[in-house]
């Protein structure tokens, strides 16, 4: 995101009618200024990463439509709705665009657009968050790729039971989709819940126990989208309007990739049709 791109994407947005720019100055200021604008405005568009769209959905009072502009390293909720990935290139095509309704998540009051998860994918998000940022920039997805390797690697690919899902299953960590792909590695997609559509509920995937063994099956699962929902060795909710998880200690949490510090327990709930989306038509 430069003051360059920044000018192009205004000029395409607003061949749709005046545009107003107005940019955060700290974390969670996107949460003050779409509020405010709620109250003022036609359309909110957001060009930012999957960070700022997270800030910018809790901040959302009333029904306004929101458009998304990728400007993160991997901005998977514009991805997902299936936004060119070039900010002026989707931002031209969000300026002919019209709502759709879509369902959101929640967790613990906090929404997300695409995903959250207790246990290994916030420790994830947590420990590449300590790794600091570089211009203003999260690491890439090869630095995820080795931490999340580091992780696995002290735990010798072992995941003990660790929570309670639905009041009686037990498994090692829950991840949980508003939409399929749950985030993407460059630009290959990673299929975790395949069945999760944004128009719908929210799916579970919650490995019951985790072993070196089923590594190279899990991978596969998470390519090519298919086997995690009728396996033995994973619990699979799909379409939930309530997820209630209760850990065993203090469990990180993320939504959306942002870090929501430790909890013990956490409630994912559907809020189905709560926003209007501009998409091209």
């Amino acid at each position: 995101m430069t003051p360059e791109l920044t000018l192009a994407v205004e000029k395409e947005l607003a061949l749709a009618g005046p545009i107003e720019t107005i940019l955060t100055e700290r974390p969670l200021h996107a949460v003050e200024l779409v509020a405010e604008a709620s109250r003022g405005f036609d359309r909110i568009y957001v060009y930012s990463g999957d960070g700022g769209f997270n800030e910018a959905v809790n901040g959302l009072e009333g029904d306004i439509p929101m458009g998304f502009i990728p400007g993160g390293s991997t901005s998977v909720f514009p991805r997902a709705l299936g936004l060119p990935r070039d900010p002026v290139e989707c931002a031209r095509a969000l300026a002919r665009a019209t709502p759709r309704r879509i369902s959101l998540g929640r967790v613990n009051g906090r929404r997300f657009t695409f995903s959250a998860g207790l246990g290994l994918d916030a420790e994830l998000v947590r420990r590449v968050d300590a790794a600091g940022r570089h211009d203003g920039r999260r690491l890439n997805d090869l630095a995820f790729a080795w931490t999340l390797f580091g992780i696995f690697a002290r735990r010798r690919a072992r995941f003990e039971p660790a929570m309670t899902v639905l009041g009686r299953e037990r498994v090692a960590f829950a991840l949980v989709a508003n939409c399929d792909p749950y985030s993407y590695v460059g630009r290959v997609p990673l299929r975790i819940a395949p069945k999760a559509q944004l128009e719908l509920g929210l799916d579970l995937v919650a490995p019951r126990r985790l072993r070196a063994r089923l590594v190279p099956q899990v991978a596969r699962w998470v390519l090519v989208g298919s086997g995690q929902t009728r396996s033995p060795h994973v619990l699979y909710v799909h379409d939930a309007d309530e997820i209630r998880v209760e850990c065993d200690g203090p469990t990180p949490l993320q939504a959306d990739g942002e870090d929501l510090g430790d909890v013990t327990e956490a409630l994912f709930e559907a809020e189905r049709g709560a926003l209007e989306v501009l998409l091209p038509a």
